[in-house]
């Protein structure tokens, strides 16, 4: 005889309500349908991934408790489980608030004793927080690596171009009375100039173009920009301007953020062939931890400026890509595919993000967020007036560049200003140089050069070895420029530049 005591009705309602608060406590959606595709159980978790209470799942069909396209999603692999195959698959939905959410989703299914299958066991787990922080990754090594090869091309293109528009200036000025000739050069110098302009969006994209911020009230910057994008518009499309904060100051550079501003008007009337409306608005946007962390930038204020259209909007697989760069929807010719990355690239060396959201026959919004700032902004002319140059005339100068046709350029420029110049292709040739001949008054080097002697070696060895003397460094492509002119305390003078460029960054130097 058994003299265990029997388990009482009262232990296992205790029991089954000590399981039932295990299963609601553990993270994981945990859930179990039979043959008739009809929910028999759901823990908390389960039922809240769907927007629902435990009581709201248990006893109805699925297609009755997920979303019609969740459902159609996953009917495959129920179907599969439900044939005694056990099944790992993922899918997305979206939250009230819009956003994607990911789960990863296990079907285990019931045997009963003789074989048939009763129903499926669900473990599913949230990986929205893993496949976001997957993408950033993704997206940022897409980015690192684009952006090196950006930097490259554009270092070897400006010492073409600086070549290219120093001959053309030179010989506009060997004959300026020649009309034939000035309209041959004209239009060569506009185009190089063109591509100078191309180069320092792709610079900008790869986050290698030095940025000059400030406090700017980005109000008043609207509202100037504003009158120069009306003359860039037709008739048929309305722009208006709004701000729901009177006094919006934000850290950034303003010439960038006028670029991008125009940018993205011209971008918003192409996509408005037969007209629309174009807004600007501003706004303090406040990021928690969840929306910063989904940008990939810290917690707190941002000044967000969005440029919105009634255009003909995207389509999500078009969006995926509108901030890489030379990807364009445009037809072949009208658009080099840079406008976009431009601001993208602009707003992440900003310390910002870009939000963009589209759709097919409504329209795109683009919102550009830069970080806010309590500073004042800088009142304009208060820096005062320029001290009088001091005359480079009798000037030696020491120029340092290994490319031989623009060290040509840079040395009729620099004789056309008065400078006397001494010639060094390489940054060992350079410090010899400088140790025997103390007569140079200063020292114009490229930053990119063969050897083991570049151009912020040259300038650290000048430093030790004499320390009064100035130095000018200039590249088509600094890599860390920022940090370049920060920890040397040197200028930096970026490729291709003309003649009035080094005169103004000569005559600053010397004074």
């Amino acid at each position: 005889m058994d003299d265990r005591p029997s388990a009482q009705p009262g232990d296992r309602t205790a029991e089954n309500r000590r399981l039932r608060d295990i299963m609601d406590a553990i993270p994981a959606h945990i859930a179990y349908f039979d043959d008739s595709w009809t929910y028999r159980y759901a823990n908390k978790a389960y039922a809240a991934w769907f927007g629902r209470e435990s009581g709201q799942v248990v006893g109805r069909r699925i297609v009755d408790v997920v979303p019609a396209e969740v459902f159609d999603a996953v009917r495959e692999p129920l179907g599969r489980a439900l044939e005694g195959e056990r099944v790992i698959y993922e899918y997305t939905m979206s939250d009230a608030a819009g956003r994607t959410l990911y789960a990863r989703s296990t079907l285990v299914p019931d045997i009963g004793a003789a074989g048939e299958v009763l129903g499926c066991y669900v473990h599913a787990v949230d990986v929205t927080e893993q496949r976001r922080t997957q993408h950033v990754l993704a997206q940022a090594q897409k980015m690192e690596a684009i952006g090196q090869l950006s930097g490259g091309l554009a270092h070897d293109f400006n010492n073409m171009l600086t070549v290219v528009m120093g001959n053309l200036a030179g010989l506009r000025e060997a004959r300026p009375d020649d009309g034939a000739l000035q309209e041959f050069v004209a239009p060569a110098m506009q185009a190089a100039q063109g591509g100078a302009q191309l180069i320092e969006r792709l610079l900008t994209f790869s986050r290698q173009q030095p940025l000059a911020p400030r406090p700017v009230e980005v109000n008043e910057l609207i509202l100037g920009m504003a009158k120069l994008i009306r003359r860039s518009l037709p008739e048929t499309i309305a722009l208006h301007t709004a701000s729901r904060n009177a006094e919006l100051v934000a850290m950034t550079d303003a010439h960038q953020l006028e670029s991008a501003l125009l940018n993205l008007a011209l971008n918003a009337r192409d996509a408005m062939p037969e007209g629309g409306e174009l807004r600007i608005e501003s706004a303090v946007e406040t990021l928690d931890a969840a929306a910063a962390a989904e940008l990939d930038i810290p917690p707190g204020d941002y000044v967000q400026v969005t440029v919105r259209d009634t255009g003909t909007g995207m389509d999500a697989t078009t969006v995926a890509h509108v901030f890489e760069p030379f990807f364009t929807t445009k037809r072949f010719g009208m658009g080099s595919g840079l406008g976009l990355p431009m601001v993208y690239g602009f707003a992440r060396q900003s310390g910002g993000a870009v939000r963009i959201r589209s759709r097919q026959a409504c329209g795109t919004a683009v919102a550009l967020l830069l970080p806010r700032t309590v500073a004042s902004p800088a009142a304009a002319g208060e820096a005062g007036t320029a001290a009088p140059a001091t005359p480079l005339s009798g000037q030696l100068v020491l120029l340092v560049e290994d490319d031989p046709e623009v060290r040509t350029v840079v040395r009729k420029q620099l004789a056309a200003l008065g400078c006397s110049v001494l010639e060094a292709e390489n940054g060992q040739e350079a410090a010899d140089i400088v140790e025997n001949v103390a007569a140079i008054s200063l020292v114009l080097s490229d930053v990119v050069m063969p050897g083991g002697l570049d151009g912020c070696g040259l300038t650290r060895f000048i430093r030790r070895f004499r320390p009064g003397l100035p130095v000018i460094l200039m590249s088509g492509y600094v890599d860390r420029a920022d940090a370049v002119t920060r920890d040397l305390g040197v200028p930096l003078l970026a490729k291709p530049f003309s003649k009035e460029r080094l005169s103004a960054m000569l005559d600053a130097i010397c004074r």
